[in-house]
């Protein structure tokens, strides 16, 4: 039973007191440094006196028109996203319409999706060493079964190769995240309205017809947060380029993230150089996801939610003419 004589609300934000101050110290302080230092002369390993560049934005200029690792690294980032992402989302898509067709009713559901989910709890480190072990040269799994089968007459440096290097990467990144998004698209399909999905099936319409034109447009929110943390993740990958082929090889496999950590880390301690690349992948993150919202948005009720601003602004100019 509530008391009327106390205050409920302050209890809520004592709970959310820890959060807030962990946010700050861990989270804001840190962004807000980082783009402070970009705009610095801050390198070395020993604490110097830093200050603004005559010109704020050299390191970035530096970073975009003069620096061609960087320009590598992003294309490299661009390219490993979109080729591990494109069938990520078609399988989870696939497999989401399978398992939530009733239809098919299929047996034994729970089993195939904990086994489809299970490479995403695999540590990044684990999965490194096994394609690396199944990619080994002259002697690893999939060079024995090549020439087990005569496809070649001896073995293939596979990581030696840009493109299949690259390609390896991709897969592994689809492979490790696909039973993600597809347990992500079941849970959203599990909170569409069951009626829709009957008065369909009344209606006469197939599997086909269902997914297309009441699930897929249901899952309208899902889609647009898949995309987002996708997304993000995409652009900040790090673990398995690093953990597999260290960029390699000639940086064919080299994200922003290695970069950035290259930068910050690894001998040349070009903090403001990092924190610059930094700045500009927050910035590319910003705008794609500003433009993910503006394609995913629901246009149905931006056009009433337009009628109803119209018919205000009628009614008030009517009720002006009156007066």
């Amino acid at each position: 039973m509530r008391r009327k004589d106390v205050s409920y609300a302050k209890y809520g934000y004592i709970f959310t007191f820890p959060f807030v101050l962990a946010f700050l110290i861990f989270s804001l302080y840190p962004i807000l440094y980082t783009a402070v230092i970009g705009f610095t002369d801050m390198k070395g390993l020993i604490p110097k006196p830093i200050h603004i560049l005559d010109n704020p934005f050299q390191n970035f200029k530096d970073l975009l028109f003069d620096n061609a690792s960087f320009r590598k690294s992003l294309f490299n980032t661009g390219l490993l996203w979109i080729t591990n992402f494109v069938p990520q989302m078609l399988l989870a898509l696939l497999l989401t319409a399978w398992f939530t067709n009733r239809r098919l009713n299929i047996k034994g559901q729970g089993l195939f999706k904990v086994l489809l989910y299970m490479p995403n709890i695999i540590t990044a480190s684990t999965i490194a060493v096994l394609f690396s072990t199944l990619f080994a040269y002259p002697m690893g799994p999939v060079n024995s079964l090549f020439q087990m089968l005569g496809w070649t007459d001896g073995p293939i440096f596979f990581l030696q190769d840009k493109t299949t290097a690259r390609g390896i990467v991709s897969f592994i990144q689809f492979w490790m995240w696909y039973g993600n998004t597809m347990i992500v698209l079941i849970a959203g399909v599990m909170g569409i309205n069951p009626a829709l999905f009957e008065s369909a099936a009344i209606d006469g319409a197939n599997g086909f017809q269902t997914f297309f034109r009441i699930t897929l447009p249901s899952l309208r929110t899902i889609l647009l947060f898949t995309l987002i943390t996708s997304m993000v993740g995409g652009l900040t990958m790090f673990d398995i380029p690093q953990l597999f082929l260290a960029g390699g090889p000639d940086d064919s496999t080299l994200t922003t993230s290695m970069f950035i950590y290259g930068q910050a880390f690894k001998g040349s301690y070009m903090y403001n150089r990092a924190a610059a690349a930094s700045m500009i992948m927050f910035v590319i993150s910003a705008l794609l996801s500003g433009l993910l919202f503006y394609v995913m948005r629901d246009r149905d009720a931006a056009k009433i939610k337009k009628i109803q601003k119209q018919k205000y602004r009628n009614a008030a100019k009517a009720a002006a003419r009156e007066v």
